[in-house]
């Protein structure tokens, strides 16, 4: 009796550290370089903006429509933003390209169309403000 009380102290313990870290690391945008020639098929003009925030969503997720907002917000106060929401489910070669796990998945496009960062989950309005503030002209 002695061994499973030991036995299941461990699993609830190396459970709650996954917990832990997975819930620290979702929804922070993390700096990237990656560049992928994928935007003319989504109809994505990187050269438009300063930054333009590719946001995919899939038709049932919760966390997907709360990003909309957030992500509006931010392009709606800032000229040179734009934002830009994708059907995954619609764009499934799209997806494996940029390696899009999980929906919602935000990526930061510079205007040369490289991906500057990524967000997984549902991004904080100030962690995007903070991201996208050294690739405008004015202070964010």
């Amino acid at each position: 009796m002695g061994d499973r009380i030991w036995i299941l102290a461990a699993v609830l313990a190396v459970a709650t550290a996954v917990g832990l870290v997975w819930r620290a690391r979702t929804g922070r945008v993390r700096s990237t370089e990656d560049h992928v020639d994928v935007w003319a098929e989504l109809g994505i003009e990187p050269g438009n903006a300063a930054v333009t925030l590719v946001q995919f969503s899939s038709a049932f997720c919760a966390p997907c429509r709360a990003t909309r907002r957030i992500l509006s917000e931010v392009s709606d106060r800032l000229d040179d933003v734009n934002h830009v929401e994708v059907d995954a489910e619609s764009h499934l070669d799209v997806v494996r390209a940029l390696d899009v796990r999980s929906t919602p998945t935000t990526l930061l496009v510079d205007r040369t169309g490289a991906i500057t960062g990524r967000a997984v989950g549902q991004p904080r309005r100030d962690d995007v403000l903070g991201a996208i503030g050294p690739y405008l002209s004015r202070d964010v």
